[in-house]
């Protein structure tokens, strides 16, 4: 079992992406969620997920506590450690450094020596707040183990298997060759590529990629990439940009299309991944934006397979259009960008 510390605010958004790297995922307490597996080399590449630590003990938030189940826990592991405490989004007010301090005295008192600097193994110390997050049957056997449960607090103690790379700041949209302003932050754009099934043997499709952002994270964790743009200058920049910032060893195509109209054959592609057009600032030469987008949405399921994902965003509610189409909504998250912009951002699967 791993516990799994989650970024941002949004929990929900955060587990759905982290379920492309892990199994089992389930909300925990706020910034914290459980797996029963996870998939090392797709999670360095999660964008809300800082890492995920192997699951030692789980009691109430408090350092008291969190140093009676360290001393109770069963321990096999040998070589220096260092413990890492968190008071996950500054909720319970725990002192971070008197629990590094209380359970690395345990540790010691248990033969292992300290070592801040380069430890063979660190032991993370999460603690969060009463999220009304507890899972009532889990609540119940911690509860027989003399654990207090979720719902009075939480604190997860773990050892750190696995943690995401956060190089995100390296690729901010005014920094790459090729920039148009709203282009999307690169930690969003990893999170919806992820969701949409981004991974190396799979192919990506961005009907409508603009300036290339969610094309060059899918293809920084591995992916395949096959965009299209109705604008040549966006086609060209797309190209500078994926030439620049992606592996040569990923296949990449971009080529000027219709989005109702694709150049593709009958289920070519893995996942889909694209940002509907705003009607406020968009230029549309050739088609009323609900018929763009029910068009687009149509060409997607055509080309993609039927295991595919398809994830839209949007600055509005668009399953009036989802329905109409071989899609269906899964799932729905509302992010907000800034005051005047909340993207919406649909999951479809394909309807059976």
């Amino acid at each position: 079992m791993y516990c799994l510390e989650l970024a941002g605010e949004d929990d929900a958004f955060a587990a759905r992406e982290a379920e492309a790297a892990a199994a089992g995922v389930d909300l925990l307490a706020p910034g914290l969620a459980r797996a029963g597996h996870i998939d090392r080399d797709r999670l360095r590449g999660l964008a809300y997920t800082h890492a995920a630590d192997e699951l030692l003990a789980r009691t109430e938030a408090s350092v008291d506590a969190a140093a009676i189940a360290l001393e109770a826990a069963g321990i096999d592991r040998e070589g220096t450690v260092a413990v890492r405490a968190r008071d996950v989004r500054g909720l319970t007010g725990v002192s971070t450094r008197e629990a590094e301090r209380r359970l690395g005295g345990v540790l010691v008192d248990r033969g292992f020596e300290v070592d801040l600097d380069d430890p063979d193994h660190e032991l993370r110390v999460l603690f969060s707040a009463d999220g009304g997050l507890g899972d009532p049957d889990s609540d119940a056997a911690a509860a027989e183990q003399g654990q207090i449960p979720a719902s009075e607090g939480v604190c997860v103690l773990g050892w750190l298997d696995c943690e995401s790379a956060r190089d995100f700041g390296e690729r901010q949209p005014t920094d790459r060759p090729f920039f148009q302003p709203g282009s999307m932050a690169p930690m969003d754009a990893r999170a919806l590529a992820n969701i949409a099934g981004a991974a190396p043997g799979r192919r990506i499709l961005d009907p409508m990629c603009g300036t290339g952002g969610t094309l060059i994270e899918a293809g920084l964790v591995g992916a395949d990439l096959v965009g299209t743009d109705a604008q040549w200058k966006m086609v060209r920049g797309t190209e500078e940009n994926l030439d620049a910032l992606v592996p040569a060893d990923r296949d990449s195509a971009v080529a000027r299309a219709d989005a109702t109209a694709l150049p593709l054959r009958d289920g070519v592609v893995d996942g889909v991944v694209f940002d509907a057009p705003y009607g406020r600032q968009s230029k549309i030469a050739t088609h009323r934006l609900e018929d763009l987008v029910e068009g687009a949405l149509s060409e997607a399921a055509r080309v993609s397979d039927d295991d595919a994902t398809c994830v839209l965003m949007a600055d509005r509610d668009w399953r009036e259009a989802v329905a109409a189409t071989a899609w269906r909504v899964t799932d729905r998250f509302e992010r907000r960008v800034h005051r005047s912009l909340t993207r919406h951002v649909h999951l479809l699967e394909k309807s059976r």
